[in-house]
């Protein structure tokens, strides 16, 4: 698997569980009242792609959803 393909992968899992999270919020009709609600799930989609960058997660990852480092030469 090339390293675009990985990247993308990663960004749409991210992007599912973020979407999972607002699932109760977008449910409902939002308003003015639910600018905090988006505002900490823009903050959970942030901490999520920065959880994913460190090195201990990384290797809890599936392989298919690793990056590729130095030490891994195989595709």
């Amino acid at each position: 698997m090339n390293d675009a393909t990985r990247r993308g992968l990663r960004t749409a899992v991210q992007t599912l569980c973020t979407l999972l999270a607002a699932l109760p919020l977008l449910a409902k009709d939002p308003g003015i009242a639910d600018v905090p609600a988006l505002a900490g799930l823009v903050a959970f989609a942030t901490a999520l792609s920065r959880l994913m960058a460190v090195p201990a997660v990384e290797e809890l990852l599936p392989p298919w959803l690793r990056r590729k480092g130095p030490h891994d030469a195989r595709n």
